[in-house]
């Protein structure tokens, strides 16, 4: 696909590079490039207290794809994951913006409803490597995480809708996006009922949904949100994913893999041979008073690496007119009431991205398949 425009690096809205992506994080979207009303000609909506309120356009520049004279130019561009409608007029609190981090399919096909603007206008495609679920045991609480990515090996392109809202005294505008959920396949049935939207990137399907010249509902849109049929790979990770602020590239790692296993007999080894040392020292006898000084060993933050894994924990809280369900994680596709998802900053810095494998720019992945 087509890259026009791609966002910068830097900035407090710079796309999150993270092993561990929560909520209120800046993801990739890739979406064509149209005004702050979306495809279609402007037009004037009914918010959510019944009020009259017409989509603007404080200059968000965009094709407008009404003029058949121009053509449609696509572009990436960063949003933050908890989608907010153009008509809010002040900043929500986190438990509000929880409930649109995920948008399910089902309530799409309905008429009517906070989507429906949106999912006519505003249709994005949401980048990244994979996503987290939790599988719950039978009869217990412990819930164990689980990483889904595709087989290949390719990025994943979860179906999103997006939106831009200006708050009242603000010259600032924020973009926000949701992740559309469907029926799990029958490969993740046993680990949850819910999956993201997963389109094939290049496919014809992806070209259908991010058309700006459907700027109608219709059926074979909704079409478009099934499970997905291709080949995924699922296994366990390590526990410490559930903490938002935590970020590994051992998060992505099964958790009964060679290299985690090799990682704890490094650690083994290494305590073994500093005994080994330490018992080759000269014995030195220590007066009572003189007591002994332990060293302070702490862990070491692990780098961050582009947007890994999304989390489908918070989906129980699903928005609008949809029944309250489960969430999930991206690096793509979250869950229960009693899940508690912080957005704070990781405050990690980026690696050597030339050492790190998987990280080619996001714009050289859609060059490469278009």
């Amino acid at each position: 696909m087509p890259v026009d425009d791609a966002p910068d690096d830097e900035g407090d809205a710079a796309p999150r590079q993270s092993y561990n992506f929560a909520p209120g994080y800046h993801g990739v979207v890739y979406r064509a490039d149209v005004p702050d009303w979306g495809a279609g000609p402007q037009r004037q909506h009914t918010n959510s207290s019944g009020e009259a309120v017409k989509e603007s356009h404080a200059g968000g520049g965009g094709n407008d794809p009404a003029s058949k004279s121009k053509s449609v130019s696509y572009k990436l561009q960063s949003m933050k994951w908890g989608l907010i409608p153009f008509w809010t007029k002040r900043n929500p609190d986190y438990g509000s913006m929880m409930k649109t981090i995920n948008c399910r399919d089902d309530s799409l096909a309905q008429s009517g409803g906070m989507w429906s603007t949106m999912k006519a206008r505003k249709r994005c495609i949401v980048v990244a490597e994979g996503f987290y679920e939790w599988l719950k045991k039978d009869g217990s609480k412990d819930k164990i995480p689980h990483f889904v990515k595709r087989k290949d090996g390719k990025l994943m392109c979860f179906a999103g809708l997006w939106d831009v809202v200006q708050y009242e005294n603000s010259k600032q505008k924020l973009y926000t996006y949701t992740i559309i959920t469907t029926d799990s396949n029958k490969q993740l049935n046993f680990l949850h009922d819910r999956m993201p939207v997963i389109l094939d990137n290049g496919s014809e399907d992806i070209r259908t949904w991010l058309d700006p010249k459907r700027s109608e509902w219709s059926k074979e849109l909704q079409a478009l949100l099934k499970p997905f049929e291709g080949e995924l790979e699922v296994y366990p990770v390590s526990k410490d994913v559930g903490k938002v602020g935590n970020n590994s590239p051992n998060f992505v790692v099964p958790i009964d893999s060679k290299e985690n296993k090799s990682n704890i007999a490094n650690f083994f080894a290494k305590g073994t041979a500093k005994k080994n040392a330490t018992e080759q020292q000269p014995q030195v006898k220590v007066k009572k008073e003189e007591g002994f000084v332990t060293e302070d060993l702490t862990k070491t933050k692990e780098e961050s690496k582009p947007a890994t894994g999304l989390k489908r924990e918070a989906e129980d809280k699903l928005v609008g007119s949809e029944p309250p369900k489960k969430v999930a994680t991206i690096t793509s596709p979250q869950k229960g009431a009693k899940q508690k998802i912080s957005a704070t900053s990781n405050r990690t810095k980026s690696p050597n991205k030339a050492n790190q494998p998987g990280t080619q720019k996001i714009t050289k992945f859609f060059a490469n398949s278009s």
